[in-house]
């Protein structure tokens, strides 16, 4: 899986989390800082999409999103 999305699809997804996830960005960030420590984001997207039921898009999604808005 990959976590590189081109920057129209990354902010369209982004844009779409709170309709399709029934949860608003940041709930998912809370999730992911709450969940269990990976090193690595493809890790952490792949356990927001298993222990969420999430398609891997969305999570790799939310994931991009936590570590841009993280490092500001």
């Amino acid at each position: 899986m990959s976590l590189n999305h081109s920057p129209e699809t990354q902010t369209k997804l982004i844009a779409r989390v709170p309709s399709i996830t029934g949860r608003d960005l940041p709930e998912w960030f809370e999730a992911i800082d709450n969940g269990p420590s990976f090193l690595r984001c493809e890790e952490r997207a792949h356990w927001l999409a298993e222990e969420h039921g999430l398609s891997h898009g969305y999570a790799a999604a939310i994931v991009l999103e936590h570590e841009r808005r993280r490092r500001f």
